[in-house]
């Protein structure tokens, strides 16, 4: 019977049947897995061995046998790729930091010629006719032999860009892409238009984006790096120059007052039915310029559906004879040389001879006993001219000088007139007379605006501004209100006494200009009405420039605005026409800033005795 264990377990037999492999048997299993092992190691390193001669010789292949063959492969489908990196565009902003001028997502479109070359004729048209571009130019870019790289549109609008070439490649065409490029956007169209100016495809071509364009531009940057086979090499060289970025411009430009002031003056210049026209709201205190705006004029966004003509600031650089404004320098100028005062009795004559000329009022009259400030009131062509007869020789000419007459006001506007002041040469008694009275002198807008807002800041002329802080045009030139000048022209009771006087122009009882009144406050203003001098002809041409520049509050200036329409058609002058816009944008800018009446009175000098 079977042993048992100590714990009772049945024993473990010692029959062939039940016993364990024996040592031997062990043995040799194990040295029968190890030849197995071997042999597949074996079968490794031959493997191995005909990959690596595979290589090899595909190596000497390559190198040796066919050399030449794949150089010359590699230089036709492979290279170094040199491509833009646009600077952004400075912006161009208001007072307040709103963009006038902007810069936005653009794309430029550009190719392959390897890949395009096959197909270049068809795209080319379609390109030409998707963008608007040259066919020709585009035919040569894209069909254009050792580079990989051909711009073939800039600054186009991104959602644009993208579009085409979509559609290309769904129409099979290959070789496409594009690649950032700031565009320019003029978010307020026509709002300071004649100003800012606009840029075309080869960069600006008016305005501040010309004057100022070396700050605005900024420098572009530049990328090169490897290509293979139609494409970027991801571990290649690369070579990166970094785009600098231009300066955004800061103008003293009030986009609210501007957008006003810009709706008057077409009003104006419509229902007068004249040919163009000007306004200029400036800070007294400062000389900056809040608007500055013309009529006719464009929008920036689309510049080329408007005229050459329209596309300039008329008010910068189209001089033109101030007329009856003028006596505001004129007579301010002898009270403060201590030939008169806002008292004097004159004389008037109905006509007044100056050389081989007749000298007359605008309306017909026998002899007036006037005041100077009746000679303001009522506009006296004949009492200014006989009043200036008082001046030593040269000395008004030195006053006109030193109010900024004949020179430019350098504020930054491309193309600015200086106008023209006489020479001393030429000037003489004849001229003097017409000079005095705003004939024979011409100016440009803000040249007159400076020379009047002299008055109303106490005798002190102070130098407009059309940039804040400082800014450094294309020639070198540096601008901006950091660089304001101030000198005295006349004395504070010589601005005084002509600011009572300009006061008596708008009062209705005794002045021609009643409806340049603005409710609540008390303004000081002057009207004018000029012969123009006809083009053609180089003579006067029975056409007429109407004018109305004053300030207010008279009392304690805030602003002075000036307002110009050319060759009005309904019969009217400087009160009827420019007198009423006057009133609008002066009411509007005091309302805007905030300017409370002052609670004065109107002057009451006699303008009789």
């Amino acid at each position: 019977m079977p042993q048992t264990s100590p714990r009772g377990r049945p024993g473990r037999t010692t029959s062939g049947r039940n016993r364990r492999p024996g040592r031997a048997a062990r043995s040799r299993k194990r040295r029968s897995l190890r030849g197995s092992a071997q042999l597949r190691l074996r079968t490794g390193f031959v493997l191995i061995a005909l990959v690596l001669s595979f290589f090899g010789a595909r190596l000497v292949q390559l190198q040796g046998v066919e050399q030449q063959k794949y150089a010359t492969l590699a230089a036709s489908t492979g290279g170094t790729v040199t491509v833009q990196l646009p600077a952004t565009r400075g912006k161009i902003l208001d007072r307040n930091g709103r963009p006038l001028a902007d810069s936005v997502d653009g794309r430029m479109v550009v190719a392959d010629p390897l890949v395009t070359r096959p197909h270049a004729a068809r795209l080319a048209r379609f390109l030409s006719t998707r963008l608007h571009i040259d066919y020709f130019q585009t035919l040569h870019a894209l069909s254009r032999k050792g580079t990989r790289f051909a711009y073939i549109a800039m600054r186009v609008p991104a959602s644009l860009a993208v579009r085409v070439v979509n559609e290309a490649a769904a129409r099979g065409f290959k070789g496409l892409d594009t690649r950032n490029d700031p565009l320019r956007s003029y978010p307020d169209h026509d709002v300071a238009a004649n100003l800012v100016g606009f840029m075309g495809t080869d960069g600006p071509l008016a305005g501040l984006e010309l004057t100022f364009d070396k700050e605005l531009a900024g420098t572009n940057g530049s990328e090169t790096y490897e290509v293979g086979a139609g494409n970027r090499i991801p571990l290649g060289r690369s070579t990166v120059t970094p785009a600098r970025n231009g300066t955004d411009l800061h103008t003293t430009i009030d986009e609210d007052l501007q957008w006003y002031t810009q709706r008057v003056l077409r009003q104006t210049v419509l229902g007068a039915r004249g040919d163009s026209g000007f306004a200029i709201v400036m800070d007294r205190r400062s000389g900056e310029v809040l608007a500055l705006a013309d009529y006719p004029t464009y929008d920036a966004s689309d510049p080329q559906a408007s005229p050459p003509k329209d596309r300039n600031s008329l008010a910068m650089t189209s001089p033109y004879e101030p007329g009856s404004v003028e006596k505001v320098l004129t007579l301010s100028a002898l009270i403060d040389a201590g030939k008169v005062t806002d008292r004097t009795r004159l004389v008037v004559p109905g006509q007044l001879k100056s050389g081989d000329r007749i000298i007359h009022d605008w309306f017909p009259h026998g002899t007036l006993h006037m005041t100077l400030a009746g000679v303001i009131a009522q506009s006296s062509n004949i009492g200014t001219a006989k009043s200036s007869r008082l001046f030593a020789p040269g000395q008004l000419r030195s006053y006109l000088t030193r109010f900024g007459l004949g020179q430019r006001t350098d504020v930054g506007v491309n193309g600015e007139t200086a106008g023209l002041l006489p020479s001393k040469a030429a000037w003489n008694g004849m001229l003097q007379d017409r000079i005095a009275f705003g004939q024979s002198v011409s100016v440009n807008g803000l040249q007159e605006a400076a020379a009047i807002n002299t008055i109303a800041n106490g005798g002190v002329r102070v130098s407009p501004s059309l940039i804040q802080g400082r800014a450094t045009t294309n020639t070198g030139q540096v601008v901006g209100t950091d660089e304001t000048t101030r000198r005295r022209v006349v004395s504070a009771n010589a601005a005084h006494q002509m600011t009572q006087m300009m006061e008596r122009v708008v009062d209705p009882n005794v002045g021609v200009a009643p409806l340049a009144q603005v409710p609540g406050y008390v303004v000081a203003g002057k009207t004018g009405t000029a012969q123009r001098v006809g083009p053609r002809c180089g003579c006067y041409n029975g056409q007429f420039t109407v004018a109305f520049a004053g300030f207010a509050p008279a009392d304690k200036p805030r602003f002075t605005v000036y307002v110009v329409v050319q060759n009005p058609r309904n019969g009217g002058g400087g009160g009827s026409v420019a007198g009423p816009a006057f009133s609008k944008i002066m009411s509007f800018a005091l309302r805007r800033y905030g300017v409370p009446p002052t609670g004065g009175t109107p002057s009451h000098l006699p303008t009789t005795w």
